[in-house]
Protein backbone atom coordinates (compact mmCIF):
# COMPACT_ATOMS: atom_id res chain seq x y z
CA UNK A 1 0.00 0.00 0.00
CA UNK A 2 0.97 3.65 -1.08
CA UNK A 3 0.27 5.92 1.83
CA UNK A 4 -1.22 9.22 1.38
CA UNK A 5 -0.05 11.86 3.90
CA UNK A 6 -1.75 14.50 5.95
CA UNK A 7 -1.08 17.94 6.25
CA UNK A 8 0.28 17.09 9.54
CA UNK A 9 2.32 14.08 9.03
CA UNK A 10 4.33 15.87 5.95
CA UNK A 11 4.69 18.80 8.78
CA UNK A 12 6.83 16.61 11.04
CA UNK A 13 8.33 14.26 7.71
CA UNK A 14 9.30 18.20 6.58
CA UNK A 15 11.28 18.90 9.73
CA UNK A 16 13.08 15.08 9.78
CA UNK A 17 13.94 16.83 6.12
CA UNK A 18 15.07 19.88 7.59
CA UNK A 19 17.45 18.26 10.36
CA UNK A 20 19.15 15.93 7.30
CA UNK A 21 20.20 18.96 4.54
CA UNK A 22 21.02 20.99 7.69
CA UNK A 23 23.63 18.10 8.55
CA UNK A 24 24.96 17.40 5.70
CA UNK A 25 25.65 21.18 5.11
CA UNK A 26 27.23 21.14 8.43
CA UNK A 27 29.28 17.96 7.19
CA UNK A 28 30.46 19.54 4.04
CA UNK A 29 32.32 22.51 6.39
CA UNK A 30 34.41 19.50 7.63
CA UNK A 31 34.86 17.04 4.94
CA UNK A 32 38.84 17.66 4.75
CA UNK A 33 41.68 15.50 3.43
CA UNK A 34 42.64 13.72 6.56
CA UNK A 35 39.59 13.44 8.49
CA UNK A 36 38.30 9.66 9.20
CA UNK A 37 34.72 8.69 7.70
CA UNK A 38 34.23 7.47 11.58
CA UNK A 39 34.98 11.12 12.98
CA UNK A 40 32.26 12.38 10.31
CA UNK A 41 29.66 10.11 11.68
CA UNK A 42 30.16 10.92 15.32
CA UNK A 43 29.61 14.30 14.48
CA UNK A 44 26.55 13.88 12.44
CA UNK A 45 24.74 11.85 15.13
CA UNK A 46 25.67 14.46 18.07
CA UNK A 47 24.47 17.05 15.14
CA UNK A 48 21.01 15.09 14.58
CA UNK A 49 20.29 14.42 18.55
CA UNK A 50 21.23 18.53 18.95
CA UNK A 51 18.54 19.16 16.45
CA UNK A 52 15.83 16.91 18.51
CA UNK A 53 16.10 14.45 15.57
CA UNK A 54 16.97 10.68 16.39
CA UNK A 55 19.48 9.08 14.43
CA UNK A 56 17.47 7.09 11.41
CA UNK A 57 20.09 4.37 10.02
CA UNK A 58 21.62 3.29 13.52
CA UNK A 59 20.51 -0.20 14.17
CA UNK A 60 18.09 0.06 11.66
CA UNK A 61 18.41 -3.94 10.12
CA UNK A 62 21.28 -4.28 12.31
CA UNK A 63 23.36 -1.01 10.72
CA UNK A 64 26.14 0.19 12.92
CA UNK A 65 25.92 3.98 11.96
CA UNK A 66 24.50 7.04 12.15
CA UNK A 67 25.46 7.96 8.29
CA UNK A 68 26.91 6.05 4.84
CA UNK A 69 30.15 7.21 3.84
CA UNK A 70 31.22 5.66 0.03
CA UNK A 71 34.07 6.63 -1.36
CA UNK A 72 35.01 6.66 -4.60
CA UNK A 73 33.75 3.08 -6.58
CA UNK A 74 31.56 2.38 -3.32
CA UNK A 75 28.07 2.69 -4.15
CA UNK A 76 26.06 3.36 -1.19
CA UNK A 77 25.98 1.98 2.37
CA UNK A 78 29.68 2.45 3.03
CA UNK A 79 30.46 1.70 6.52
CA UNK A 80 32.15 4.54 8.65
CA UNK A 81 35.83 3.54 9.83
CA UNK A 82 39.10 4.89 11.10
CA UNK A 83 40.24 5.28 7.49
CA UNK A 84 40.87 9.11 6.55
CA UNK A 85 39.92 10.58 3.37
CA UNK A 86 42.18 11.90 1.31
CA UNK A 87 42.38 15.02 -1.85
CA UNK A 88 41.00 13.35 -5.06
CA UNK A 89 38.70 11.02 -3.52
CA UNK A 90 34.94 11.54 -3.51
CA UNK A 91 32.57 10.71 -1.08
CA UNK A 92 28.85 10.22 -1.07
CA UNK A 93 27.37 10.61 2.29
CA UNK A 94 23.18 9.15 3.22
CA UNK A 95 21.31 10.22 6.20
CA UNK A 96 18.59 9.88 8.03
CA UNK A 97 16.71 11.22 10.93
CA UNK A 98 13.07 10.64 12.71
CA UNK A 99 11.24 13.63 14.02
CA UNK A 100 8.29 12.49 15.92
CA UNK A 101 7.80 8.84 14.68
CA UNK A 102 8.28 10.42 10.42
CA UNK A 103 11.41 10.07 8.54
CA UNK A 104 13.76 12.13 6.87
CA UNK A 105 16.18 11.09 4.04
CA UNK A 106 19.17 13.16 1.88
CA UNK A 107 22.31 11.79 0.38
CA UNK A 108 24.91 14.41 -1.66
CA UNK A 109 28.22 13.18 -3.25
CA UNK A 110 30.85 15.78 -2.14
CA UNK A 111 34.94 16.08 -3.53
CA UNK A 112 37.63 15.63 -1.19
CA UNK A 113 39.87 18.57 -1.92
CA UNK A 114 40.68 18.65 -6.28
CA UNK A 115 39.52 15.74 -8.12
CA UNK A 116 39.51 15.24 -11.67
CA UNK A 117 37.70 16.08 -14.39
CA UNK A 118 35.87 12.49 -14.76
CA UNK A 119 34.56 12.99 -10.88
CA UNK A 120 33.29 16.18 -11.50
CA UNK A 121 31.43 15.62 -14.24
CA UNK A 122 29.95 11.87 -13.07
CA UNK A 123 29.08 14.36 -9.30
CA UNK A 124 27.51 16.97 -11.31
CA UNK A 125 25.45 14.03 -14.03
CA UNK A 126 24.31 12.77 -11.26
CA UNK A 127 22.66 15.27 -9.32
CA UNK A 128 21.06 16.32 -12.24
CA UNK A 129 19.56 13.36 -12.99
CA UNK A 130 17.97 13.40 -9.89
CA UNK A 131 16.78 16.74 -10.77
CA UNK A 132 15.48 14.87 -14.04
CA UNK A 133 13.23 12.50 -11.89
CA UNK A 134 12.15 14.66 -9.65
CA UNK A 135 10.84 16.61 -12.40
CA UNK A 136 8.50 13.61 -13.70
CA UNK A 137 7.20 12.79 -9.82
CA UNK A 138 3.72 15.11 -10.05
CA UNK A 139 0.61 13.72 -9.76
CA UNK A 140 -1.08 12.05 -13.01
CA UNK A 141 2.09 10.56 -13.85
CA UNK A 142 3.59 7.05 -13.03
CA UNK A 143 6.54 6.12 -11.06
CA UNK A 144 8.03 4.34 -14.10
CA UNK A 145 8.24 7.91 -14.99
CA UNK A 146 10.66 8.85 -12.59
CA UNK A 147 12.71 6.21 -13.39
CA UNK A 148 12.72 6.78 -17.07
CA UNK A 149 14.21 10.20 -16.86
CA UNK A 150 16.92 9.29 -14.45
CA UNK A 151 17.92 6.91 -17.10
CA UNK A 152 17.77 8.30 -19.93
CA UNK A 153 19.60 11.63 -18.73
CA UNK A 154 22.17 9.16 -17.21
CA UNK A 155 22.93 6.59 -20.23
CA UNK A 156 22.49 9.82 -22.51
CA UNK A 157 25.87 11.10 -20.88
CA UNK A 158 27.34 7.71 -21.16
CA UNK A 159 27.13 6.65 -17.52
CA UNK A 160 25.34 3.92 -16.02
CA UNK A 161 22.47 3.13 -13.20
CA UNK A 162 22.34 0.78 -10.83
CA UNK A 163 19.12 -1.41 -10.55
CA UNK A 164 19.62 -3.31 -8.10
CA UNK A 165 19.38 -0.75 -5.60
CA UNK A 166 16.39 1.94 -5.58
CA UNK A 167 14.37 4.67 -3.86
CA UNK A 168 11.09 4.28 -1.74
CA UNK A 169 8.35 6.25 -0.15
CA UNK A 170 8.79 7.49 2.81
CA UNK A 171 7.08 8.42 5.78
CA UNK A 172 6.48 6.40 9.32
CA UNK A 173 8.96 3.78 7.88
CA UNK A 174 12.19 4.77 6.17
CA UNK A 175 11.09 2.09 3.65
CA UNK A 176 8.18 2.56 2.72
CA UNK A 177 5.92 1.34 -0.39
CA UNK A 178 6.61 2.11 -3.56
CA UNK A 179 9.86 1.22 -4.80
CA UNK A 180 11.45 3.82 -7.15
CA UNK A 181 14.06 2.49 -9.35
CA UNK A 182 16.24 4.73 -11.27
CA UNK A 183 15.23 2.91 -14.50
CA UNK A 184 11.69 2.20 -16.13
CA UNK A 185 9.35 3.01 -19.10
CA UNK A 186 7.59 6.13 -19.08
CA UNK A 187 3.63 5.45 -18.10
CA UNK A 188 4.15 2.52 -16.45
CA UNK A 189 3.96 1.76 -12.39
CA UNK A 190 1.76 2.86 -9.95
CA UNK A 191 -0.23 6.15 -9.92
CA UNK A 192 1.75 9.12 -8.74
CA UNK A 193 -1.03 10.73 -5.94
CA UNK A 194 -0.95 13.86 -4.38
CA UNK A 195 0.25 12.85 -0.38
CA UNK A 196 2.51 10.87 -1.32
CA UNK A 197 6.35 11.10 -0.33
CA UNK A 198 9.00 9.85 -1.82
CA UNK A 199 12.68 9.33 -1.39
CA UNK A 200 14.32 9.40 -4.72
CA UNK A 201 18.05 8.51 -5.32
CA UNK A 202 19.68 7.72 -8.47
CA UNK A 203 23.35 5.85 -8.10
CA UNK A 204 25.59 6.37 -10.84
CA UNK A 205 28.41 4.62 -12.08
CA UNK A 206 30.86 5.91 -14.03
CA UNK A 207 31.64 2.96 -15.71
CA UNK A 208 29.31 -0.24 -16.15
CA UNK A 209 26.03 -1.15 -13.73
CA UNK A 210 27.21 -4.05 -12.06
CA UNK A 211 27.92 -4.19 -8.25
CA UNK A 212 28.87 -6.14 -5.40
CA UNK A 213 28.82 -6.52 -1.53
CA UNK A 214 32.18 -6.19 0.54
CA UNK A 215 32.68 -8.80 3.53
CA UNK A 216 31.69 -6.45 5.94
CA UNK A 217 27.85 -6.82 4.76
CA UNK A 218 27.13 -3.31 3.66
CA UNK A 219 28.97 -1.87 1.56
CA UNK A 220 28.09 -2.03 -2.47
CA UNK A 221 31.06 -1.14 -4.69
CA UNK A 222 31.20 -0.80 -7.93
CA UNK A 223 32.57 -4.47 -9.85
CA UNK A 224 34.65 -2.58 -12.16
CA UNK A 225 36.35 -0.62 -9.97
CA UNK A 226 35.33 2.55 -11.06
CA UNK A 227 34.09 5.50 -9.14
CA UNK A 228 30.17 5.92 -8.62
CA UNK A 229 27.92 8.57 -7.18
CA UNK A 230 24.56 9.34 -4.95
CA UNK A 231 22.67 11.48 -4.57
CA UNK A 232 18.57 11.54 -3.31
CA UNK A 233 16.09 14.15 -1.71
CA UNK A 234 12.83 13.15 -0.13
CA UNK A 235 10.07 14.99 -2.05
CA UNK A 236 5.90 15.39 -1.49
CA UNK A 237 3.37 15.28 -4.09
CA UNK A 238 1.24 18.71 -4.47
CA UNK A 239 -1.68 19.46 -6.69
CA UNK A 240 0.99 21.14 -9.07
CA UNK A 241 3.70 18.69 -8.55
CA UNK A 242 5.67 18.43 -6.29
CA UNK A 243 7.57 19.93 -3.28
CA UNK A 244 11.46 19.20 -2.50
CA UNK A 245 11.57 19.40 1.43
CA UNK A 246 15.52 18.51 1.67
CA UNK A 247 16.36 22.11 -0.32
Amino acid sequence: MINIRSKEEINKISTACSIVKDTLYMLEENITSGISTLELDSIAEQFIKNNKGVPAFKGLYGYPSTICTSVDNEVVHGLPTEDVLFDGQIIGIDVGAIYKGYYGDHAKTFSVGGINKEKEQLIDITRQSLLEGIKQAKPGNHIGDIGYAIQSFAEKHGYSVVRELVGHGIGSKLHEEPQIPNYGKSGYGPKIEVGMCFAIEPMVNYGGSEIYTKDDGWTVCTKDGKPSAHFEHTITILDNGNKILTI
